[in-house]
């Protein structure tokens, strides 16, 4: 363990060379609200936005050093890992090749395009990510590249404990409780093992998306499983199956060290640290700070660090972070209203509503001769009791209506 620890080190000194160590800031508004000194581990400021510069560079840098005449690099990645893969291949001047999704926003193919310069080619292959995987690895085969996994590497791993590195450098010894965010596992398996390495006494909180619990299942069962992903909104951290190498590291974790985050609340934590903190976070670098609240009775009184993971957030998904977050503070609902085909019916219900209540949504369903019509409607309001309030008066009133708001299968069709 101590030889990781010195590699980790070795690792962390030779990217000071691309950018300084990312910032160890102290929280006051967290902090504050619970009763803990919080910091943040703002991977969010590395020069690509995200932890995954490291791992890469650390592979990279291995691997040439081992095979100098090694000059072809490929990844398969729609996100934080191209970009870090496009970055190291410019610094180091080696042919990178990123294939990505034919579905991948064209804001993320610019910034991996800007990231590597001249240095990368960008091939989009295939609707779904194993299609664009199996492309690049074939390619690897065919050209006698070298393909940069995005975490089941062991150098991989070596590079992304550089965070905890600089963390103990910064902080001057460690921390009582360290949370991050667990993927596919190279950030958390990197850190666990430098922290073990160090003798750190440390509690590990790992944290994953409710829609894509990989770690989850493999300590239930013991072994690396495939599970569905039923929300991909957290694109950062929703892994089917964790990997084999980072599984060996995390096996004994316990697992109720290992915390689920449901979607639409990391919404609000991203919509809260926007707006209060002006920090810039993608949903898996929200997932950090996203589970303080239901820890602040064990955390009150203690150091803790959030690992911010990641700010590469489009802004044109706001508009959804904020439908999400207000789903889930119960701020807004979607009904299916039958309502009477008379004259006066749609009055009689807009009476109903509230002084702080606003219609978002309105839309006739089915147009017929029929004596009801089904509308789907949305309503905001600034206060969960007054949706509660209104239902009670809708159906006092005798209207049929059904909230629809966590029907799954409706929303995704409806809503």
């Amino acid at each position: 363990m101590t030889e990781f620890a010195d590699h980790a080190r070795a690792a962390t000194e030779a990217m000071r060379v691309l950018f300084p160590p990312t910032p160890l800031q102290r929280n006051v508004h967290l902090s504050e609200r619970f009763g803990a000194e919080i910091y943040l581990k703002r991977e969010d400021l590395s020069p690509v936005r995200s932890y995954k510069i490291r791992g890469a560079f650390n592979a990279m840098r291995k691997a040439l050093a081992a095979h100098r005449d090694q000059r072809r690099f490929v990844c398969a990645s729609a996100g934080n890992h191209a970009q870090g893969v496009a970055f190291v291949c410019q610094h180091f001047g080696v042919e990178g090749r990123i294939f990505m999704p034919v579905t991948t926003p064209a804001q993320k193919i610019g910034k991996t395009q800007a990231f590597g310069g001249a240095a990368v080619e960008i091939e989009l292959v295939g609707d779904f990510f194993d299609e664009t995987l199996e492309a690049a690895q074939a390619y690897c085969v065919a050209e006698g590249a070298h393909f940069l996994s995005p975490f089941d590497d062991l150098d991989v791993i070596e590079g992304q404990a550089s965070v905890a590195v600089e963390l103990l450098d910064e902080m001057g010894r460690a921390p009582d409780h360290l949370i991050l965010p667990v993927g596919g596992g190279g950030l958390s398996a990197g850190v666990l093992k430098l922290l073990r390495a160090r003798g750190a006494e440390t509690q590990l909180t790992l944290v994953e998306p409710e829609g894509g619990p990989s770690l989850t299942a493999a300590l239930a069962e013991g072994a690396p499983v495939t599970v569905p992903v039923t929300d991909t909104f957290v694109d950062g951290a929703a892994v089917a199956r964790i990997g084999a190498h980072t599984f060996d590291v995390l096996r004994h974790v316990p697992q109720d060290h290992v915390r689920l985050a449901p979607e639409n609340r990391i919404c609000v934590t991203i919509d809260e640290m926007l707006n209060v903190e002006g920090i810039v976070l993608e949903p898996a670098g929200a997932l950090a700070v996203d589970v303080l609240e239901e820890m602040a009775p064990e955390i009150a009184g203690k150091t803790v660090v959030c690992v911010t993971s990641g700010g590469n957030f489009d802004f044109e998904r706001l508009p959804e972070v904020k439908e999400r977050a207000m789903r889930y503070q119960g701020l807004k609902k979607y009904f299916i209203l039958r309502l009477p085909q008379r004259p006066g019916a749609l009055k009689d219900f807009l009476a109903l509503l509230g002084p702080h209540d606003d219609i978002a949504r309105f839309e006739y369903l089915k147009k017929s001769a029929r004596n009801f019509g089904s509308v789907l409607i949305g309503i905001e309001t600034t206060d969960t009791d007054q949706l509660a309030a209104l239902l009670g008066r809708v159906e006092a009133r005798g209207f049929a209506i059904r909230d629809i708001t966590d029907d799954e299968l409706l929303a995704q069709f409806l809503i």
